[in-house]
């Protein structure tokens, strides 16, 4: 079979909250400590470090539809990226990570003034 580029399917924070809310998995790939500090709020999460991902991709369902977070979206876009050509087809990538999740109000838990402090480029209304 050929190789293609896989271009990964990305969805905004109201989209993802709603396929969580239709049973959808979102793994975050955001190291333990930045976990540690602030964690997405939802039933069914799981974390696996981007520094772990190659040794542990597999714990991730292949028959269930899949919501890759991270802090701003660059890690869990590289993440859904390597899912996509290791033969999952029901990935996407949340854009803009936990940082616009926290802007929209939605379920955490911890501190979110770890993506809302004054030196995020979120902090200011005129960015993102």
């Amino acid at each position: 079979m050929m190789k293609t580029q896989t271009l990964v399917k990305e969805i905004c924070p109201t989209t993802a909250q709603n396929w969580v809310k239709d049973g959808a998995l979102l793994v975050d790939v955001r190291e333990r400590d930045e976990v540690a500090q602030l964690a997405y709020d939802v039933p069914n999460i799981i974390n696996i470090p981007l520094s772990e991902f190659e040794e542990r991709f597999t714990e991730i369902p292949k028959d269930k539809d899949v919501v890759m977070v991270c802090k701003g979206g660059g890690r869990s876009l590289r993440a859904a990226g390597f899912l996509v050509n290791h033969g999952y087809t029901n990935v996407v990538n949340m854009q803009h990570g936990i940082a616009r999740w926290v802007q929209k109000g939605f379920p955490t838990k911890g501190d979110t003034s770890v993506v809302t402090g004054g030196d995020s480029c979120c902090s200011t209304s005129g960015c993102c």
